[in-house]
């Protein structure tokens, strides 16, 4: 992401010798994954606002789990996705490490809820009423309605995010990397990051690449994007994969009876989305079938299931059997706005993207919406195209967002799937020409978040020798498969 270029790189301002002073009280954890009482848990204390380190503080969770071979490394952190570490599970990754991976053997694997999330200081937004349902095709009718929906938000979060609002960002959480480095008495770090942990990955060795060792950057954001950007992303990237399908599906009509080339398998797809809509009335049916078609046309594994729902799908609807309809696509959950907390719910992802500037001509929105309906209604469609919070930002972001640049720390990996749905497979090749690194290309694959958490032994394989022996693939694109196709026979 970037909103102009990094100006306070290398150095923001340090914490107060006080903080860096700090050290961490270790308590043991219980956890399924690692029965053996290895986990610990603590707390740190770490300024709200680096510029002002006598300033309030917050506590950010860690965890740990301590190396156990004879050859130790250092310490390795971790983050997945969210922005800001999703679910706030960033204190369970270690857990995750440590038994789907070798890599305990020479880190201590080192885990923390970013500011704001889990059971660090939490921020938290309204949970703020909408007026409009969740519409993967929306009419023009109830665009001015979305957006007062979403300014409605804005002012939720502002209201119960008080001071802490501005300082939920992707720097800050790169400082309290740092911090953490610091009070564990660490030169440096090591640090796998997942989609948004890719941004903040590249973001600390963009502002500390003198304590950064091996990095790993999975399912990547685009380095230049801003975060409208990076959103419009995903709905072009569903609609990639359904017309992978497509293709697919019609080389296939005695299996499946869509069409016999791609264009006429899209023209049943919508032939279905159209009489679902009719049969309930023009919402709730059409928008789950757009969910499945976004999640399912991304899992190449299951293409011949998605082939087979669409057929029963636009029979039951042309038949007029609702209840037939609905069980068929029971279970396309509507998106996820926060985790609740009684009338408030966590607030990270709309702080963390408010960092870059969101258009304020309702024009530019209008247009875009109007686009994803035509072209990407699938997935989350045209959500990726309307105003966001941040389109209505009550807050002035303290300092810029970082543009990434190259530092002085070892060439590190990159793992992506070309079909990823949230991270579309741009942001990794623009990220690994940006920084040097050498890109593990998953191909024919919709996987996203993929070291040692889907399954991939090959990506794992290069991931686990690079972490631990420095060895890097030889070219600076490697490819692998992911999950292979249904052995469906053509014609």
């Amino acid at each position: 992401m970037t909103s102009g270029m990094d100006t306070a790189n290398p150095a923001p301002a340090n914490p107060a010798p006080a903080y860096l002073a700090q050290r961490p009280r270790w308590t043991p954890a219980q956890s399924p994954e690692v029965p053996d009482g290895r986990l610990e848990y603590a707390e740190i204390e770490a300024p709200l606002d680096y510029a002002r380190p006598e300033g309030p503080r917050i506590t950010l969770a860690l965890s740990r789990i301590r190396a156990t071979g004879p050859a130790r490394r250092g310490i390795l952190l971790s983050l997945n996705g969210g922005p800001g570490g999703d679910h706030g599970i960033g204190r369970g990754l270690p857990a995750r490490l440590a038994a789907a991976t070798p890599l305990g053997e020479a880190y201590d694997l080192i885990g923390f809820d970013p500011r704001g999330t889990g059971a660090s200081t939490r921020l938290e937004g309204e949970d703020s009423p909408v007026t409009v349902p969740f519409d993967s095709r929306p009419p023009d009718s109830v665009f001015d309605a979305l957006a007062a929906d979403m300014r409605e938000r804005e002012e939720g979060c502002r209201r119960a995010g008080g001071e802490l609002r501005p300082y939920i960002s992707t720097r800050n959480n790169a400082r309290d990397m740092d911090l953490i480095r610091a009070v564990l008495g660490e030169e440096k770090l090591s640090f796998v990051g997942w989609a948004y942990g890719t941004l903040l990955g590249a973001v600390y060795g963009t502002m500390f690449g003198e304590r950064l060792d091996r990095s790993v950057l999975d399912s990547c954001v685009h380095p230049d994007w801003d975060w409208r950007e990076q959103f419009m992303s995903q709905a072009e990237a569903s609609r990639e994969n359904v017309d992978a399908w497509a293709g697919w599906a019609g080389e296939r009509p005695s299996a499946f009876g869509l069409g016999t080339d791609p264009g006429a398998v899209v023209a049943t797809v919508e032939a279905a989305a159209s009489a679902l809509a009719a049969l309930d009335g023009g919402r709730a049916l059409r928008t789950s079938f757009d969910m499945l078609m976004g999640s399912l046309a991304a899992d190449r594994s299951r293409w011949a299931t998605l082939g087979e729902l669409v057929g029963e799908l636009l029979r039951a609807a042309q038949a007029g059997d609702t209840a037939k309809a609905g069980e068929l696509l029971a279970g396309q959950a509507e998106w996820r706005p926060g985790t609740p907390a009684g009338t408030r719910r966590e607030a990270v992802l709309e702080a963390v993207t408010s960092e870059t500037d969101w258009p304020s001509d309702p024009r530019q929105y209008h247009a875009a919406m109007r686009d994803f309906r035509d072209r990407c209604s699938y997935g989350l469609g045209v959500m990726r195209a309307q105003p966001w919070v941040g389109t209505f930002r009550t807050f002035t972001p303290p300092e810029p967002a970082t543009r990434v640049q190259p530092g002085p720390y070892p060439t590190g990996l990159i793992i992506q799937a070309d079909g990823d749905p949230l991270d579309h497979h741009e942001g990794a090749h623009a990220m690994a020409a940006r920084l040097g690194h050498r890109l593990i290309q998953v191909i024919d694959s919709g996987a996203h978040e993929i070291y040692a958490l889907s399954g991939n032994a090959s990506v794992d394989a290069w991931v686990n020798s690079y972490l631990l022996k420095g060895t890097l693939p030889p070219e600076p694109t490697t490819k692998v498969t992911g999950a292979p196709r249904p052995t469906t026979p053509t014609g």
